[in-house]
């Protein structure tokens, strides 16, 4: 098992401490100027030396996924959305649905989101924050700017561990189809929520992703997402993600944990009276 997904999968506590130095080093990394390489006409997607799509850059969704993954009207705590669910129900089993009406009501409390946890797969791709994809032949790494999360797409022809496990991200494993890259992703904890809502999962969660460039500016992303212990069948999401182009745009951390310690950071000058 790769070593660095082992990490990435760990506590969302322990990945604040033990992947600090390397996301800093990973958010110095501005967004990649398309007039920096080679600039794609209309019509062309950027490709690495193998021919492969390049989605190296910075991307955010627009959609309001995050708050709901089914059509919503606006509420005191998420804008109003059309929802990203294919035929917008999802399809629950009863004792399950009963599970998704208890977390609505205590959504203000117990998404582990307000905890600072990770949002886990596949929220975190439609999480209104920005994150970071940087690709290599092997891999493709993705640098989230909420909490510092990091995870990794094995794209070298490995398969998943052969014993279970429950991780935070899942294991993800890609392969190329044409021009989309088809992500396996399983082996996760049950902790995770899918939205804002309530919507969930148990550790029996799988979900196949897939990525494809609409044009060089925006990527298609697909996701169907099975579970036999909530689901009665697998059902799909669609949402769209921009690419920031802003000038210098990056990743700034949010390690939002950290923040209930900030009144002892950095450390103040001993006053007269505390002498």
């Amino acid at each position: 098992m790769n070593s660095r997904n082992h990490h990435t999968n760990a506590h969302p506590w322990a990945v604040g401490v033990l992947l600090a130095l390397a996301a800093s080093v990973w958010l110095a990394v501005p967004a990649p100027s398309m007039a920096a390489s080679a600039a794609p006409v209309a019509g062309k997607i950027p490709r690495t030396s193998d021919g492969k799509p390049d989605f190296s850059g910075i991307w955010q969704t627009t959609s309001a996924a995050e708050f709901d993954l089914e059509p919503h009207a606006g509420r005191k705590d998420a804008p109003p959305g059309p929802g990203v669910v294919e035929g917008n129900a999802i399809p629950y089993l009863p004792q399950a649905l009963e599970q998704k009406k208890k977390n609505f009501e205590a959504r203000l409390s117990n998404d582990p989101r307000l905890k600072c946890i990770t949002p886990g797969v596949p929220r975190s791709v439609y999480y209104p924050e920005p994150f970071q994809i940087l690709q290599r032949k092997r891999d493709l790494t993705l640098v989230h700017q909420f909490g510092g999360n990091v995870r990794t797409i094995h794209t070298n022809n490995t398969e998943h561990p052969a014993e279970p496990n429950e991780w935070w991200l899942g294991d993800s494993r890609g392969k190329w189809v044409g021009d989309t890259l088809v992500v396996d992703v399983k082996h996760f904890n049950d902790v995770t929520w899918l939205d804002r809502a309530g919507n969930f999962h148990s550790d029996a969660l799988h979900v196949v992703e897939r990525w494809k460039y609409l044009d060089a500016n925006t990527i298609a992303y697909k996701a169907t997402i099975e579970d036999a212990k909530v689901f009665s069948r697998p059902w799909n999401i669609d949402v769209i993600l921009h690419r920031h182009r802003e000038k210098n745009f990056q990743i700034i951390e949010n390690y939002c944990f950290t923040q209930e310690y900030e009144q002892y950071y950095p450390p103040k000058p001993p006053t007269e009276t505390s002498r």
